[in-house]
């Protein structure tokens, strides 16, 4: 019983680390309105590791896509084939474990003490379990298309969830990420 608790605590506590907080970072010195138009810096989707169960193409058409839109909804065009672009782009998926120690008390009424010193109360009795878990991050760099440097980046990361979903669904979630990350460029 009281593993089952701990385990659905820490399961709640893990669905709040679903945050919505993106990291940016951006090069200051650069004047993003003179950017207009962006490419892909190939290999377009870098992942780490380089696993063949996260590889994947579906995944890489969806990023690209939603990439693009919401480059294109912030005034950025995609440069013709053979043009040189303002900006080039470049995502990463990358996927850790990581471990968590989750701790459960229970038993005991609590204690009374008093002004000298010393308790009653009864005996408090406590697990600690490691839980594993894995977290994704989906990174988007923005590179300067003359001098290569990093100008602007973008990520936030969230909890693997292990149930399958449609790939309609997926396609959304990637969307609303990617619009989430491309939220605050150009940086004001």
């Amino acid at each position: 019983m009281f593993r089952c608790l701990a385990v659905l605590c820490f399961a709640v506590l893990l669905s709040a680390c679903q945050t919505d907080q993106v990291n940016r970072d951006f090069d200051a010195q650069r004047d993003f309105g003179g950017y207009r138009t962006w490419a892909w810096k190939e290999p377009a989707l870098q992942y780490q590791p380089n696993d063949p169960r996260i590889k994947s193409d579906l995944t890489e058409q969806r990023i690209r896509q939603s990439v693009g839109e919401q480059l294109d909804q912030r005034g950025l065009r995609l440069a013709a084939p053979g043009v040189k672009a303002d900006v080039q782009v470049q995502t990463w998926l990358i996927v850790e474990d990581r471990q968590q120690l989750v701790s459960t008390n229970y038993g005991g009424g609590g204690y009374w003490g008093n002004p000298w010193g010393g308790y009653w109360g009864g005996p408090m009795g406590g697990e600690t379990r490691s839980v594993n878990y894995k977290v994704s991050t989906l990174q988007i760099d923005l590179l300067d298309g003359k001098d290569g440097k990093l100008v602007w980046r973008g990520s936030t990361e969230q909890v693997v969830n292990d149930n399958p979903t449609n790939p309609i669904a997926r396609e959304q979630a990637l969307r609303k990420t990617v619009a989430k990350i491309l939220q605050q460029y150009p940086p004001r």
